[in-house]
């Protein structure tokens, strides 16, 4: 089937492709699929923007790929591609994630609709809207001196430390988000909340947006079922990290570099 161009499509530009197969995504000799793949037996194709100077389209494979491809998880292949590429597969992932998830009107069942002008569906039946999801979720990077307070989940691998995070609820603010969590995950009080930085997460369509907050007491206690073990941890001393392909990885990095400032050169 041929390639249907959308009116900002730049036929002068060569084509990078995120293939998916279910939560794996392909690649041709370590990298992108390239404007090969479109001859290929694509299904679902859908533009997604105009990345590095390549028009990136994301579709699903029909069949076996070329012997010189591979699948990875996600994760995985994120970690092997060039950063600055992962906003982009982010944003297919989620793009690909919400056409398959939103086929029909949760209201009326009707089959809905793209819209012309962006990434949102429509309802003909009964009116009803639908655009990405995204859920956002804090990060927190809590600091007591030159220390810092890291934990790991029973799902992390093995000897991996991090920041604390977790997901907005319904009518609560990014500030009330930190306290909340933090209170809930190790039992401690914190002031001073300072934003860092953000990150798409595309598992499945997060928005990770990442704080330091100065420690204000209490006692470690860890949360049964969500963390396993916390602890504070030494600047220079810090336990393993999550990859660098991570908002924890800036968040904690950013925040030890920070604190190795003289206090009146802290902005």
């Amino acid at each position: 089937m041929p390639l249907e161009l959308p009116e900002h499509f730049n036929p002068a530009l060569p084509t990078r492709w995120c293939i998916f197969d279910g939560p794996r995504l392909l690649l041709q000799n370590q990298a992108l699929p390239g404007d090969a793949a479109r001859h290929w037996p694509l299904a679902n194709r859908l533009f997604i923007d105009q990345q590095q100077g390549c028009n990136l389209y994301a579709a699903d494979l029909v069949g076996t790929p070329p012997a010189d491809c591979e699948w990875l998880p996600l994760r995985a292949a994120l970690m092997a591609l060039p950063p600055e590429q992962t906003d982009g597969i982010a944003r297919a992932a989620q793009l690909r994630q919400f056409q398959h998830t939103h086929r029909f009107c949760g209201h009326c069942a009707s089959p809905l609709q793209q819209h012309g002008h962006d990434q949102g569906k429509h309802c003909p039946s009964c009116g009803q809207l639908y655009y990405p999801r995204l859920s956002p979720a804090m990060m927190v990077a809590v600091y007591r001196g030159q220390e810092l307070l890291l934990a790991r989940s029973p799902h992390f691998l093995p000897g991996v430390y991090s920041a604390l995070a977790g997901f907005v609820e319904p009518g609560e603010t990014l500030e009330q988000c930190v306290h909340r969590e933090t209170q809930e995950e190790v039992g401690v009080r914190v002031k001073n909340l300072r934003y860092v930085c953000s990150q798409s997460w595309p598992f499945p369509h997060s928005l990770m947006l990442a704080f330091t907050a100065e420690y204000d007491g209490g006692e470690i206690r860890p949360q049964e079922g969500e963390i396993e073990d916390a602890g504070w941890y030494h600047i220079d001393a810090l336990p393993t990290i999550p990859a660098q392909l991570s908002v924890a990885y800036r968040l904690i990095r950013h925040t030890a570099d920070w604190l190795r400032l003289p206090a009146d050169q802290r902005r």
